[in-house]
């Protein structure tokens, strides 16, 4: 089994910080990108919305969860050995290959198989990961403190 990523957060308060974390670093990756790109300053106030920061600093996060990449046996040894989790596994019954991202907090383990595209599976992975896990658990914390 081979593991790749930053982030594997227990709770979600350990995952908001690590998100949180990131605000600067997205700020900086949009505005070195928008640079390259020439915008002028009027078109860069123009186009550069909070919203662009926020979906930058979701990408940045999402990219640095940490997943594991097995055969079907280690992946199936890992739901073993946590029989509380839900299983989440995107692809094919006949693909050895899978790649996961246990969500602790959510009791949820995010998977897909592969054949030839590991660094494809483990963005789908984390992707979904964020999308259906970390964003809606950051947004009850949010109305929680509203």
């Amino acid at each position: 089994m081979e593991t790749d990523g930053v982030y594997a957060p227990e709770t979600v308060a350990a995952a908001e910080e690590a998100y949180e974390s990131l605000g600067s670093t997205a700020q900086i990756v949009v505005k070195e990108t928008a640079k390259a790109m020439e915008l002028g300053p009027d078109e860069y106030t123009e186009r550069v919305t909070s919203e662009v920061i926020e979906t930058a600093r979701d990408a940045l996060f999402a990219s640095l969860l940490e997943v594991h990449h097995g055969d079907r046996e280690a992946f199936e040894a890992w739901c073993d050995d946590h029989p509380d989790y839900s299983v989440e596994l995107l692809g094919s019954d006949d693909v050895d290959a899978v790649v996961w991202h246990p969500v602790p907090f959510a009791e949820t383990v995010v998977a897909a198989t592969y054949q030839n595209e590991p660094d494809a599976a483990a963005a789908t992975v984390r992707r979904r990961a964020f999308g259906e896990q970390y964003r809606p658990a950051f947004e009850a914390t949010d109305d929680e403190m509203e």
